[in-house]
């Protein structure tokens, strides 16, 4: 029955008919015309792809650099969301902004800040002398990938110390456990939602990284998809490598599902759930504060500090006034078309999922985030060979890149606006039809003005996504298209650390907004934690 209302929803409202057909078709059709690319190979050409020694190499290095980036955001969010959340520790505020702020540093700029910090030639070196050994490679994808995501986790984490109610705790505490065991056994398994949801972004985020990977020089399939289409461009190859990186995207999505398939957590018994107690740490409280300092020193110290000195070292000979402000620009024109489109194809998509709830609207919010899921390097690659199969006139033009950004990002602008529609009434719709407003007019009259701080914020999120974007820019941008982040990676990449300081200072400052909205937006309605007495 709701499946059917949704569809003569859709079939009687064009303007709810065509921008879900434009997510659809825009999401799917690219990633059928790739599956098409790499099906005319012949069979056994398909599986020496598949088996070739290199292919196997990538795999193990994407899962292993995917595992290890997993296990080095564990441990930087787990204790930050802990000490935060569960401690009487003083400046939890101040220390819950340093947990966010990595937000801020992009991916490839950090990895420009620990390639430009060590090394002979070095800001170590250079101002300390001392010489590190320079990071690259395995170890230094980890470390660059852990200091730039974990913030995705520390958040997730953080709401979910903040909702769970303490009985439980109190009662395996009564009966003579530990702390620790109380921890491990009672909380840890309750924070299962928050790691699998933490630990899904960054996975996806992993599997499709490029800038990282690309300066560290590190082998996985995004860095692979690279040298395919910056050397020689063998379409079936190419197809073949970004099929296999969907397939194992595919697979953490099925094994996410299947971990959290079937469990509650929430509260069973009646009654309200109480804020947990602080612990006071007493002496220990500074090696929580030394633990805390040095991740926010790593994360947003090091990567200030680097891009300040080397800006200075570029300042001393002239900043590229012009070349900044025609990244910016070309940025901005880029971004900011992407964000409105993305906002307004995310308007009907939630709407048809919040009025018309069914397994058929359900379907189409997975098939927009299907878009978020898909590695850019590999969504990228689906456009291009579509657009050259179908529409060649539009293969490297504006108009494609800025529907990928909108296609791609898509995800983050309908959290917001369903959220949004969640708390509009829609008694006040069928009011207002009830009095002899079309559809339309009942919907832009009453229920728009609800929404509408929604879509600002989704706008906000996809822009300054959009910004900082790498991949889909560098495979699907126009000639002679020059973003913020694209002058930061191009100049990490040959080492010149002063030239790239200038944009990723910019790019940097530009995420900082991001991150200010995403605190806004994190503030919860839960009363703070009790003080320990």
């Amino acid at each position: 029955m709701n499946t059917s209302r949704a569809l003569d929803a859709i079939r009687s409202r064009w303007y709810v008919a065509l921008p879900v057909a434009v997510v659809v078709g825009g999401v799917l059709i690219p990633l059928a015309y790739l599956l098409l690319r790499a099906a005319q190979a012949d069979p056994q050409t398909l599986w020496d792809l598949v088996a070739r020694g290199r292919t196997v190499r990538l795999l193990g290095n994407t899962v292993g650099l995917t595992v290890g980036v997993l296990v080095g955001t564990s441990l930087l969010a787990v204790p930050m969301a802990w000490l935060t959340t569960r401690t009487a520790l003083p400046g939890r505020k101040l220390l819950t902004l340093l947990g966010v702020l990595p937000l801020a540093v992009p991916g490839y700029v950090m990895a420009y800040a620990l390639l430009a910090t060590t090394g002979p030639y070095g800001t170590l070196a250079q101002t300390l002398g001392l010489v590190v050994p320079r990071l690259s490679g395995y170890t230094g994808a980890v470390l660059a990938l852990s200091l730039s995501t974990f913030p995705y986790l520390f958040l997730n984490l953080r709401t979910a110390f903040l909702g769970l109610d303490p009985a439980l705790e109190e009662s395996a505490q009564a009966l003579g456990h530990s702390r620790w065991q109380v921890f491990v056994r009672i909380v840890l398994p309750q924070l299962r939602p928050a790691l699998l949801a933490g630990g899904l972004l960054i996975a996806l985020h992993v599997l499709g990284d490029f800038g990282v990977v690309s300066l560290m020089r590190y082998d996985t399939f995004s860095y692979a998809l690279y040298i395919q289409y910056a050397a020689s461009y063998d379409r079936i190859y190419a197809a073949g490598l970004a099929l296999l990186l969907l397939m194992l995207t595919a697979a953490i999505l099925v094994l996410e599902a299947r971990l959290l398939k079937g469990r509650l957590f929430h509260q069973t018994s009646s009654g309200t759930a109480r804020s947990a107690t602080l612990h006071r740490l007493g002496a220990w409280r500074w090696v929580g504060y030394a633990f805390a300092l040095s991740v926010a020193g790593a994360s947003v110290v090091l990567p200030a500090g680097t891009v300040g000195y080397w800006m200075a070292d570029s300042a001393a000979t002239g900043l590229p006034w012009a070349g900044l402000g025609t990244a910016l620009w070309d940025s901005v024109r880029a971004s900011a078309p992407a964000a409105v489109l993305a906002a307004l194809l995310s308007l009907p998509v939630a709407y048809l999922g919040v009025r018309h709830a069914s397994s058929w609207t359900r379907g189409v919010e997975r098939i927009a985030y299907l878009g978020y899921a898909t590695p850019p390097l590999a969504f990228a690659l689906a456009l291009i060979v579509f657009s050259l199969g179908t529409v060649p006139v539009l293969y490297q033009t504006l108009a494609l890149l800025v529907g990928a950004y909108a296609l791609h990002f898509m995800a983050e602008a309908v959290g917001p606006v369903r959220s949004a529609l969640y708390q509009a009434p829609p008694h006040l719709e069928e009011a207002a039809r009830s009095l002899g407003r079309s559809p339309l007019g009942a919907f832009m009259s009453v229920t728009f003005p609800l929404v509408r701080r929604g879509l600002l914020v989704s706008m906000a999120f996809v822009f300054l996504s959009a910004m900082k974007e790498l991949p889909l820019t560098f495979l699907l941008a126009p000639v002679g298209f020059e973003t913020l982040a694209l002058n930061t990676w191009s100049y990490a990449e040959e080492a010149l650390f002063g030239q790239a300081a200038p944009y990723a200072l910019t790019i940097m400052f530009v995420s900082a907004l991001f991150v200010g909205v995403l605190l806004l937006r994190e503030q919860t309605a839960r009363p703070s934690p009790s003080e320990a007495t």
